[in-house]
């Protein structure tokens, strides 16, 4: 009975030895495998990254390590001022290299109506002619600033005196839908444009009280004391140096 037990003690502890011999030599073997090889910088992703997500801000999702060359997926991202003006199309799951097919321009996600509303924000849609959005150049996941022209009536010694305001209100505002666009034809042998007249609707993404300030202007464009007129924004534009225009300084 001692016997048997022994020979059972034996031969797990001769088991035990085995596995860990198997498992050094692995290791070893794929230590000595990468030992000389190639390899290659690539960005992997440390944190999922949503879909949606401007490419100029991927940098802070990902992380830029060396591994070996055969082990690079095809595709991979090399260099992320590539990834300007194009958007992720679907969630990347963190452990995953950065794919240039992963990202996409604004344009196809709208068309899909995925352009996400970030966490906190509300949509509102309002109309204006097409000469105020940009000639209709707008689409959804673009930036926008809004420049507000206001009439306030200041009282005179006989008679109201209408001084305007025209300054920017907002920017960086983001579209998510656009509606009543031409869209070109490439083979159409005449091409459409957008008229000045026509009106197109925009939805877009604000805060709670961003879009109290928004609705005021909207009011006032068809109450006839406010105007809008949008711009087309990027991570290029400079919105310094903006200051409120009126009649005492719009020659200045």
């Amino acid at each position: 009975m001692k016997t048997r037990i022994i020979g059972a003690i034996v031969a797990l502890i001769l088991a035990a030895i085995g596995a860990f011999i198997l498992v050094t030599y692995v290791r070893g073997a794929d230590a000595r495998a990468a030992e000389g090889a190639e390899l290659t910088d690539v960005y992997v992703v440390q944190e999922e990254i949503p879909e949606g997500t401007p490419g100029e801000s991927v940098a802070e999702f990902v992380k830029l390590d060396s591994m070996p060359t055969r082990n690079v997926a095809e595709g991979v991202v090399t260099d992320l001022d590539d990834l300007g003006g194009l958007v992720v199309d679907a969630p990347i799951l963190p452990g995953e290299q950065l794919l240039e097919a992963r990202f996409i321009d604004p344009a196809e996600l709208a068309a899909r109506g995925d352009v996400g509303v970030p966490e906190g924000m509300q949509l509102v849609s309002f109309t204006l002619p097409a000469d105020r959005v940009v000639g209709g150049q707008v689409r959804a996941g673009d930036k926008i600033g809004l420049v507000g022209t206001i009439e306030p009536d200041e009282v005179g010694d006989e008679e109201d005196v209408i001084n305007p305001i025209t300054s920017f209100a907002f920017h960086d505002v983001l579209v998510t839908k656009v509606q009543g666009v031409v869209t070109p034809d490439p083979e159409a042998e005449e091409q459409v444009e957008q008229g000045a007249g026509d009106s197109i609707m925009l939805t877009i993404a604000l805060s709670a009280h961003d879009i109290e300030r928004w609705v005021w202007f909207s009011e006032g464009e068809s109450g006839g004391w406010a105007q809008m007129w949008l711009t087309l924004q990027n991570e290029q534009t400079n919105n310094s140096g903006t200051s409120p225009v009126t009649g005492s300084n719009a020659f200045q």
